[in-house]
């Protein structure tokens, strides 16, 4: 991979990995190597050199090696890291479905992410008013989830008494989530 720069090193990094695992880019701890004009647009649509990765494989390739680190986000190889820009978080949680006591998400990069203590559930009100929900995915990356997922939610959520009163809130594995006070979120 050492004679693999940039974009070919990064692909041939993702490939490692063996089956449906992901490669171990926590334990990666090359160089910063620069930025790679790589985009990933609020909408979850990733770009290259300004224009539109088209083939799903290779975005779902891209998302195998990205990693948030304290200085942003970067593509990881054993070799090297680039900073990429992502606009809000790198990925969409396009599905939701209850699957016993737990909560199971599906993104935009065929991540399959089970809501619990360690995959939280957070809303954030925009600059627009509207909420903002997300999903912890793995190491720090997050799924914005999408409008209709999170109607969904709401329509699933139950009311409970907090210390900030009513609020309305889903359960998955155990672990209860807050998606805004009773209301709020009308269809």
């Amino acid at each position: 991979m050492a004679d693999k720069p940039g974009l070919e090193g990064v692909i041939a990094a993702a490939k490692q990995a063996p089956g449906r695992g992901l490669p171990p880019v926590h334990l990666w701890h090359p160089e910063h190597c620069g930025e790679i004009d790589i985009r990933i647009r609020k909408d979850g649509v990733w770009f290259h050199e300004g224009t539109p990765i088209g083939r799903e494989a290779l975005v779902r390739l891209f998302s195998t090696v990205l990693r948030k680190d304290p200085d942003g986000f970067h593509l990881v190889t054993p070799v090297e890291k680039m900073k990429i820009q992502v606009e809000d978080a790198p990925f969409i949680a396009t599905r939701v479905d209850r699957v016993g006591e737990a909560l199971r998400f599906l993104t935009n990069v065929g991540d399959e992410v089970e809501a619990g203590p360690d995959n939280g559930i957070r809303v954030e009100m925009g600059e627009d008013g509207e909420p903002r929900p997300y999903l912890h995915v793995r190491r720090g990356l997050e799924a914005l989830i999408a409008r209709p997922v999170f109607y969904e939610l709401v329509e699933m959520a139950q009311e409970r008494d907090t210390a900030d009163g009513p609020t309305l809130g889903v359960e998955s594995n155990g672990a209860w989530f807050p998606v805004g006070p009773p209301g709020a979120h009308q269809l």
